[in-house]
């Protein structure tokens, strides 16, 4: 399934932000990738972040992800850089972005 996103990076913390994901932890990315994603691209727009993830289960990815330390350390991270965060709550799963139109 693909999964679309909407985040937001504060303003004060792009260079931040983009430094944070040149040097994402290999031990998030494996867990991510465990947990069923199998691509995770994010673009920016000025502050506005969109996320496109590819993976098995969106809510399952979540609960997976959920109460690892390593996920909740970059989440606690990625906290004091955005706006609008990622939710990985149960209810999270219901949080992206509807299709509007697609070739």
């Amino acid at each position: 399934m693909r999964v679309a996103l909407h985040t937001k990076v504060r303003a004060d913390r792009v260079e931040e932000y983009e430094a944070a994901h040149r040097e994402v932890p290999a031990e998030l990315t494996a867990a991510i990738r465990a947990a069923g994603a199998s691509s995770w691209t994010i673009w920016r727009s000025g502050t506005d972040l969109f996320h496109l993830l590819e993976c098995e289960d969106y809510a399952r990815l979540l609960a997976a992800l959920d109460q690892l330390p390593v996920n909740i350390a970059w989440q606690a991270r990625m906290a004091e850089l955005l706006d609008v965060v990622h939710d990985y709550s149960e209810g999270g799963a219901g949080a992206g972005l509807p299709a509007v139109w697609e070739l």
